[in-house]
């Protein structure tokens, strides 16, 4: 199937050379997924509510400035291809040209709607991100976005004292707060100037009650109730666990590229910070890692990088993330270091240690069933000795009272 029926003709572009301040208000007023940016009249990149959150500069820095490079998208394209090429890109839209014609854009809600009668054959715990990241209810509107950046997530699970579920805040939330009416009233005042507003609590814009999904339901259902609801992700919870996942229409998306082929499949978020590595070499460095350890098969691999703005000799700071879903549960590592080769065998190092600890942890629970069947086995054999014993003392006693009982007849 190509994306030739879901390409959408109707989009929102901007001039890059347009106020960062009025990009925030097009964002608020109309909601779109993202935003295509113009220079000249071609094509240069697009802009969504991550790069918004991502950036403390003005209303008057030009969109340019935090303009995001994405994949331009073949209109006839096959749609699992498409939809790796947005989750590599770390984007929600793309745009999709015939030839050197800019036709439209494709978003991962089209793709997602494209599909969604075929997401009944998997559940949401085969997909759902089981590391979670969560943040305090009385914890700043500052640290939650500083959280956010951090681990290039777009939504944290807000606790309480006692690690209850209280709410949600998201990378919409966030870019709706700032960019809100003065005269707006929530929980609190929020009136005041942003470094006011970055001091006030989370609990202060944080969505509630949490809309949630149940780890056994398929994933059909819970991406319908996004679209339901016009989010973009849910936590899962269960009876057992009320916080026990996120699944986003990222995860979603990334399903969509799973491969049943005997060759590794792995996906990279912002594929051109790679730099000198290569595809390749990341796959055979991980592939690596995981051939020492044969009982565990892995299902699928993402690496994610993220360049900071700290720079060591023209050479910046990166973080890498290098998560693995494995027949044994997942498992990741992240590091950072100055450029992607270095943070990513930074990451490499912690996954080979987390997945030793995974594997010392399986090796324990095996080593302690062997244990208890090994006792079993002894207490079997000491109950069978004192059973033998008890029946020569009974024996004997039989032996030795018996003619004594005689001998006083």
């Amino acid at each position: 199937m190509d994306i030739t029926e879901i390409v959408a003709s109707e989009y929102v572009e901007v001039n890059a050379n347009e106020r960062l301040g009025k990009i925030r208000s097009i964002f608020e007023r109309e909601n779109p997924r993202g935003l295509l940016v113009i220079e000249n009249g071609e094509y240069v990149g697009v802009i969504g509510e991550k790069q918004l959150v991502r950036s403390r500069m003005g209303d008057d820095t030009k969109a340019s400035v935090v303009t995001k490079t994405a994949p331009q998208i073949d209109n006839h394209e096959n749609i699992r291809e498409a939809a790796r090429m947005l989750v590599e890109g770390d984007v929600s839209v793309a745009p999709v040209f015939r030839g050197e014609t800019l036709e439209g854009i494709i978003t991962g809600d089209g793709i997602l709607d494209a599909v969604l009668e075929n997401l009944d054959a998997i559940s949401v715990a085969d997909i759902s991100t089981e590391n979670i990241v969560t943040i305090k209810d009385q914890a700043r509107v500052g640290q939650a976005i500083n959280r956010l950046r951090e681990h290039g997530i777009s939504r944290l699970p807000v606790v309480d004292e006692t690690e209850s579920l209280t709410g949600i805040v998201t990378t919409h939330d966030i870019v709706e707060f700032v960019v809100r009416d003065d005269t707006r009233q929530g929980r609190g005042d929020r009136r005041g100037d942003i470094d006011r507003m970055l001091d006030l609590p989370v609990y202060d814009l944080m969505s509630d009650p949490v809309i949630t999904a149940d780890p056994s339901e398929t994933v059909q259902s819970a991406v319908e109730r996004m679209f339901e609801n016009n989010i973009s992700g849910l936590v899962v919870s269960s009876e057992a666990a009320p916080i026990e996942g996120v699944l986003t229409k990222t995860d979603v998306l990334r399903a969509l590229t799973f491969t049943e082929e005997e060759s590794m499949d792995v996906q990279i978020t912002n594929i051109g910070l790679l730099e000198t590595l290569t595809r390749r070499e990341i796959v055979e460095s991980i592939t690596n890692v995981v051939d020492k350890y044969q009982e565990m098969q892995v299902l699928h691999a993402h690496v994610r990088l993220h360049e900071h703005k700290e720079k060591l000799r023209g050479t910046p700071l990166m973080q890498c993330q290098v998560r693995l879903r494995t027949s044994l549960g997942q498992v990741a590592g992240s590091g950072e270091g100055y450029g992607s080769e270095q943070a990513f065998h930074v990451a490499l190092d912690k996954l080979e240690r987390n997945v030793l600890e995974m594997k010392g942890i399986n090796a324990d629970e095996e080593y302690r069933g062997q244990l208890i069947r090994k006792l079993g086995d002894i207490w079997g054999s000491v109950r069978t000795q004192w059973d033998q014993t008890e029946f020569f003392y009974f024996r004997l006693h039989q032996s030795y009272v018996s003619p004594t009982m005689w001998f006083s007849e």
